[in-house]
């Protein structure tokens, strides 16, 4: 039985797969700034994925914070920079946020089960 991670990141590579392949010029184009934005340059990458966190959050995707949480704990994020983070988006975005976080700590858990 696959895990929640396991799951999403699968989900993820196919629905992108299928998505790239039908070489709409706008959804390559976004994508590819997608991945641009989120290299090293003034900003170190787990700062960038700290951020992308946060904003993701205040949005309310929690398909983006799962991708945003587990390519901050691939940049180095501590679990405590993490729930920093989170504690900023909640802050932020207000008491509307609050199921997320929890899924968002739920989704860590599991990160830290696999990973570590």
């Amino acid at each position: 039985m696959p895990n929640k991670v396991e799951e999403f990141n699968t989900y993820r590579v196919k629905m992108n797969d299928k998505l790239l392949a039908e070489n709409n010029k706008v959804i390559k184009r976004i994508f590819n700034l997608d991945t641009n934005a989120f290299l090293p340059g003034a900003l170190d990458v787990k700062t960038k994925e700290l951020l992308g966190l946060v904003a993701s959050a205040v949005m309310r995707c929690d398909d983006c914070v799962k991708y945003h949480l587990e390519s901050s704990m691939d940049s180095g994020a501590s679990k405590e920079e993490v729930m920093e983070t989170l504690s900023v988006a909640t802050l932020i975005g207000g008491t509307i946020v609050i199921p997320h976080l929890r899924k968002a700590y739920e989704y860590w858990e599991e990160l830290e089960d696999i990973k570590h």
